[in-house]
C-alpha cells in the first residue's frame, strides 16, 4: 500500500560515493517527516559493520580479509588508485566542508532511520549479528524487505 510517507532503499553497493549517496537521501526523507528503513546486503553491509575481521571458515576469513568492511575503509567506485583515492575524496570532502560518511551514518540513526542487515548475505560472507555497528535493528530477509518496500511511498536500489 504505497502512499505511506515511508522510504525503503536496498543498499547493495559498498562504494563509497554510493553509500554516501544513500545516507545522503535516507537523512533527507527523514528530516522531512518520512519513515526511512535501510536494509543492506552483500558489499553494502561494509557500512554497518564495525571493521574487524570476519569470518569463521576458510573461505569466510578470506572474504572477511578481501572484503574488509567498516565505514573508514570504504573507496570510491572509480578513481579509487589502489586506495589512495579514499583518502584524497575524504581530504576533498572535509576541505569543502562536506560531512563525512560515519557522521552522516550517525546522523541517520539520529533521525531514526531504520537499519537492517540481510540475514542470507551475512550467512554467506560468515559475517555475525556481533559484527554490526550499535544501532541496526536487526537482521531481514527478503521476504521483510519486501514487505517494507510495499508499504512504502518511495523505494530505492542502490
Amino acid at each position: 500500500m504505497a502512499g505511506n510517507n515511508k522510504t525503503t532503499m536496498m543498499i547493495f553497493s559498498g562504494d563509497m560515493d554510493k553509500i554516501f549517496a544513500a545516507f545522503t537521501v535516507a537523512t533527507g526523507a527523514a528530516a522531512s517527516g518520512m519513515d526511512v528503513t535501510m536494509f543492506f546486503t552483500f558489499w553494502g553491509l561494509k557500512a554497518i559493520q564495525k571493521g574487524n575481521l570476519t569470518g569463521d571458515g576458510f573461505l569466510g576469513k578470506m572474504i572477511g580479509l578481501m572484503n574488509r568492511g567498516g565505514i573508514e575503509r570504504i573507496g570510491p567506485s572509480r578513481l579509487n588508485f589502489g586506495g589512495i583515492g579514499r583518502g584524497l575524496f575524504k581530504k576533498m570532502m572535509k576541505d569543502k566542508r562536506v560531512v563525512g560518511l560515519t557522521e552522516l551514518r550517525d546522523t541517520a540513526l539520529d533521525l531514526d532511520v531504520k537499519f537492517y542487515a540481510c540475514k542470507t548475505s551475512m550467512d554467506v560472507m560468515e559475517i555475525k549479528e556481533s559484527d554490526l555497528i550499535p544501532g541496526v535493528c536487526g537482521l531481514m530477509g527478503v521476504a521483510g524487505y519486501i514487505k517494507e518496500a510495499s508499504e512504502s511511498e518511495i523505494t530505492l536500489f542502490i
